[in-house]
């Protein structure tokens, strides 16, 4: 079961939200801005939509057009051009089952493009950290640092509460949902979000993975970080 399905009710349309082209990307714009960025969103599961919704409000505050593409298969991410992805949450296991299809490809695909720059901006959330954390594939971690899946418990145990955000530099409202917990950072992971004493956010170079969900908070933060790290990027080609 998605652990996040609970939150997927109803919503009203979406400012500033269109589809273009065909039904695998969205572009949220904003006025009187040069260039567009280009934002791969995994649907292999997790809260996806969230995530969209999320990514429009960051766009919206940073003033930085954005458009998100739909990755469902290999050739999805291959034709887009990406300069950032996201992984949503989810159940690690089903996402590893489906994105390692044959007619999918996608996680070979997506880990491959992570892989090949450092610099590349991903945020992961949840199962997208425990991806990014431990692949299973024979390659090396993505984010340095030890994983270990539901760790905090059933979906009965999930909770939001505030926690640290050190890559934000304040607060952030936090959402766990049968969250998993990092058991150990290596040299290369650099703490990006504290609850407590425990370390719930980890980045390596420009690769960003929460334990908890951001996208259901109404703070876009992470997802402003993600844009804004990419546009730089972008601005230095």
């Amino acid at each position: 079961m998605d652990a996040t399905s609970r939150f997927h009710g109803p919503t009203r349309p979406l400012r500033v939200f269109q589809f273009i082209g065909t039904y695998d990307r969205v572009h949220f714009r904003v006025a009187r801005r040069r260039g567009v960025l280009r934002i791969g969103l995994v649907m292999l599961q997790g809260a996806r939509h969230v995530h969209m919704a999320a990514l429009e409000r960051a766009s919206a505050e940073s003033g930085i057009d954005i458009e998100v593409h739909e990755l469902r298969k290999a050739s999805d991410l291959e034709a887009a051009e990406l300069h950032a992805i996201v992984m949503p949450g989810g159940e690690s296991t089903t996402m590893r089952l489906t994105g390692n299809d044959p007619v999918s490809s996608l996680l070979p695909a997506v880990f491959e493009w992570i892989r090949a720059d450092s610099a590349r901006p991903v945020l992961g959330t949840c199962a997208g950290a425990i991806l990014l954390s431990d692949p299973q594939d024979g390659g090396a971690k993505m984010v340095d640092a030890a994983i270990d899946r539901n760790a905090f418990g059933t979906q009965t145990n999930s909770f939001q509460t505030t926690l640290e955000a050190t890559s934000l530099q304040r607060e952030f409202p936090g959402v766990f949902i049968r969250a998993p917990r990092f058991t150990q950072t290596g040299p290369e992971g650099e703490v990006a979000a504290m609850l407590g004493d425990e370390v719930v956010g980890v980045k390596t170079g420009n690769r960003l993975a929460l334990t908890f969900h951001p996208e259901l908070s109404s703070d876009v933060g992470f997802h402003r970080w993600l844009i804004e790290t990419a546009s730089a990027l972008t601005a230095e080609a």
